[in-house]
């Protein structure tokens, strides 16, 4: 005597009390057989003690019971079936609903807490879940509004008859196949969360909802440096041959990163960031290799290295201003189609897949207060301030 319930969170499995609730066991039996169930919502829960379905209206006014669809509006409800010996003192247990003595229909609830004996002598215990207690306790905690209607829709998808000592009644029509959802179904899932559709933060943890977010941020701050000009293109990738170089000795001089970073490959250029005012290093540099597969054998090998006398730190670099020079003078981009990239993820990405949008923004941001300090120090046109052959655009 067990029927299994499939809900959109998991499987139930309710063992029923034929021997002392027949009347409401052979309504519920029968129900489930005509799959009068079907896409019923759990149309009310009180977080953490129950949770309320069984009425295809999804209203909780609504419902008959077997007799009701058999012999007419009369035999609506059936009358309490209240035992002493049945009590709510255990989560799981499957009580019909009603709204006073002997106004049983279709409508049942099942417990997600210990202890609930207020509901004791009131409604009548059919049944309690064998299987699928944390499936209750899943759906009791589902954000409600201020009625107890989930957010998301949860229906019983699906009943499946485990075993019947019933016989049927004259005139019962079971369905060969289980019915479809009718429109009023459909209604209701365009009107909330449908059933099924997870919501993403169920799908993710804090930290992956948090990181997601700034990303998201991210992108649309490089998207608005785009339409201010500051960027060629929101999506646009830094080449994935060039390795910023930070905590460098100021005594390190380009050539000694040209000597050192050589032996991993041709190096196009190497050059050491210094202040445009005073010549003095800015203890940072851009490494650009002739191939990436050289760029990243040195980003692996150097990460870390003992130079003039300063443990250094190596990464990929995040500048796109060799990019956005050529764009302003017109030479051809390189493609950004994210289609092509994706298959082949390059080591920036396999080590910073998300921080990408971030360092675009930060060294935009710097390179407009490079300007603004040029501008400050009003330089007569063709004339250079003290050190500005010495320092090197980003």
């Amino acid at each position: 005597m067990s029927v299994l319930l499939e809900t959109s969170k998991g499987d139930v499995v309710i063992d029923l009390f034929c021997d002392e609730c027949p009347i409401a066991c052979k309504n519920f039996l029968k129900l489930c057989k005509t799959k009068y169930y079907n896409y019923s919502l759990f149309h009310k829960v009180v977080p953490g003690t129950v949770i309320l379905t069984g009425d295809p209206t999804g209203t909780g006014t609504g419902g008959s019971s077997i007799y009701g669809e058999l012999y007419g509006e009369q035999a609506r409800f059936f009358e309490d079936e209240i035992h002493r010996k049945l009590r709510h003192e255990q989560p799981g247990c499957v009580s019909m609903a009603n709204t006073g003595p002997n106004t049983n229909a279709s409508q049942f609830f099942i417990t997600a807490a210990a202890d609930q004996t207020h509901l004791d002598d009131k409604y009548t215990l059919f049944g309690m879940v064998a299987e699928g207690l944390e499936v209750v306790q899943a759906i009791s905690n589902a954000y409600a509004d201020a009625d107890g209607r989930p957010y998301q829709n949860i229906r019983i998808r699906h009943t499946i008859i485990l075993d019947d000592p019933f016989d049927d009644p004259p005139g019962l029509q079971v369905p060969d196949a289980s019915p479809g959802p009718s429109e009023h179904v459909l209604r209701q899932d365009r009107e909330r969360l449908a059933d099924g559709e997870e919501a993403e933060e169920e799908q993710r943890s804090a930290e992956e909802i948090e990181e997601a977010l700034q990303a998201k941020a991210a992108a649309s701050r490089a998207q608005v440096l785009e339409m201010l000009g500051d960027i060629p293109d929101a999506d646009i990738p830094p080449p994935d041959n060039v390795l910023f170089v930070c905590k460098l000795n100021p005594v390190t001089e380009d050539e000694d990163l040209d000597l050192i970073f050589g032996r991993f490959g041709e190096i196009k250029s190497c050059q050491v960031i210094r202040d445009y005012k005073t010549g003095d290093s800015l203890n940072y540099a851009f490494v650009e290799f002739e191939d990436v597969a050289s760029c990243t054998q040195a980003y692996f090998k150097m990460d870390g290295a003992l130079i003039d006398d300063r443990r250094i730190k190596v990464d990929f670099s995040q500048s796109v201003s060799k990019l956005w020079n050529k764009a302003r003078r017109r030479e051809a981009m390189p493609s950004f189609d994210a289609n092509e990239l994706k298959p082949q993820p390059s080591a920036r990405e396999l080590s910073h897949p998300s921080a990408r949008h971030e360092q675009v923004w930060r060294v935009c941001l710097r390179e407009q207060r490079r300007v603004l300090q040029v501008q400050d120090s009003e330089i007569r046109p063709g004339v250079a301030p003290d050190g500005w052959s010495k320092r090197r655009r980003l």
